[in-house]
């Protein structure tokens, strides 16, 4: 027998918003194709941003230098996304979701492949740079502004026992969008000369993104733009309410909700972008293993996502976030020996880094949309989401890589454990801020 929250919505004169039933499976389908559209366009530039960028847009310092300019290029992105927010927040309010999302995902899909059309320093000198730093910021802007709450949805229409399992299910784009990505770099790099890569194979994956990004579009809009989920955002209250006001009210939550998930998104950068910076500019390992690798220790990080989420429904969101946050922190001490273990001690590395993420990562966008009330859930969770991405992830890769290549690659693992110690210390901050509620 099929459960009223697993049909369908349905709209009957005279009931109220408690009668109004999503289908979890049907949000889940739109959710991880656009979250998994949205990933993979962050992950084919942080990948060039190592081995392309430094050698086409930074050719007139030495490699390390040129990967670290690359990566404040990859930080442009996390800075413009909480205005992306603001502003399409806004064009939310006046045009509605449909408009938003239509000019947000069309934004990100201009921006990433023309990023594909940009010639090198060579050609154009420190033109190039511009025009890719604000196709960058294009790129921030439209990720802030492709916020359609689907995600929220998807967590509150799930069946309460099943919660935790729905809530992590939007996370299961960022392993899916790797995987592609890095395979399909993998199989350029692997089969065309290393000038070929570098002269035109590596637009490839950037005009890959813009076919991606038109199915996503498609897929999201065919929900959101449907009247009966419109009812259901409705009937939840997933409506953008004005920021001032969002921030006047729920201020406190909204920052203390950017730091719980920092240990997670600290820890995506540090065993995505930093290691393959790393073994690229001072292993000898080949750039195709690394690849394939990154590919193999997604899948499992895959697996470990969907494991989170029925963690989740065992022992609750809460406790199993602390237990990532401490596996990430005791990972913290354990990376620099792994990353200077050989091609042993880097698999290990990938696949352990990937299985703790994976735990705490999955549970990372449910638990920043439980922290609101209805009021203001839709505006408060965007805003959250972005901060925390920009907090957690923004300066992962660069900072991670300047403190590696300066005190040591203990630094870098002081580094991550300090997003631990503030995840803890968050969710110990939103335990005490819900029995005030309560009392």
């Amino acid at each position: 027998m099929v459960t009223s929250a697993e049909t369908p919505v349905r709209r009957s004169p005279g009931k109220d918003a408690d009668d109004i039933h999503v289908s979890p499976s049907d949000i889940a389908v739109g959710v991880v194709i656009g979250r998994t559209s949205e990933f993979f366009d962050f992950f084919v530039f942080a990948i060039a941003s190592v081995i392309v960028f430094p050698a086409r847009l930074f050719p007139f310092v030495d490699p390390l230098q040129g990967t670290l300019l690359s990566f404040l290029l990859v930080l442009l992105a996390f800075v413009a996304r909480p205005v992306g927010t603001a502003i399409f927040m806004r064009i939310d309010r006046k045009h509605g979701r449909v408009a938003k999302l239509t000019l947000a995902l069309f934004l990100l899909g201009t921006s990433t492949v023309a990023m594909g059309l940009v010639p090198s320093y060579a050609v154009l000198g420190e033109w190039a740079i511009i025009i890719m730093a604000a196709l960058r910021i294009g790129q921030g802007l439209a990720i802030g502004g492709s916020w359609d709450g689907l995600a929220s949805l998807l967590a509150l229409s799930a069946p309460k026992e099943k919660r935790g399992f729905y809530a992590m299910v939007p996370q299961l784009g960022a392993p899916i969008g790797l995987i592609v990505a890095a395979m399909l770099f993998s199989y350029l790099v692997s089969n065309l000369s290393e000038q070929d890569f570098l002269d035109w194979g590596w637009r490839y994956p950037f005009f890959v993104a813009f076919s991606v990004n038109v199915v996503a579009l498609f897929a999201r809009l065919r929900i959101v733009a449907s009247p009966e989920f419109e009812e259901a955002f409705k009937s939840r209250e997933l409506q953008p309410t004005r920021i001032r006001a969002a921030f006047r009210s729920d201020w406190r939550a909204i920052w203390l909700a950017s730091f719980v998930p920092l240990a997670s998104f600290a820890m995506f950068h540090m065993v995505t972008v930093f290691p393959l910076s790393w073994v690229y500019l001072y292993t000898d390992e080949t750039l195709t293993f690394f690849l394939n690798l990154t590919a193999v220790s997604a899948a499992f990080g895959l697996g470990s996502v969907l494991l989170s989420g029925y963690l989740s429904d065992w022992f609750g969101r809460r406790r199993v976030l602390l237990w990532g946050a401490l596996a990430i922190g005791a990972f913290s001490l354990l990376a620099p020996l792994l990353l200077q273990g050989g091609k042993t001690g880097v698999s290990t590395y990938m696949i352990v880094g990937f299985l703790i993420l994976g735990i705490s990562f999955g549970l990372s966008s449910g638990a920043v949309a439980s922290m609101f009330n209805s009021r203001n859930r839709y505006t408060d969770s965007a805003f959250a989401s972005a901060l925390g991405w920009l907090f957690g992830a923004g300066l992962a890769p660069l900072t991670a890589l300047f403190l590696s290549t300066t005190l040591g690659l203990f630094a870098a693992g002081l580094y991550l454990l300090s997003g631990a110690v503030a995840t803890a210390i968050a969710l110990w901050f939103v335990r005490q801020f819900e029995f005030q509620k309560q009392g």
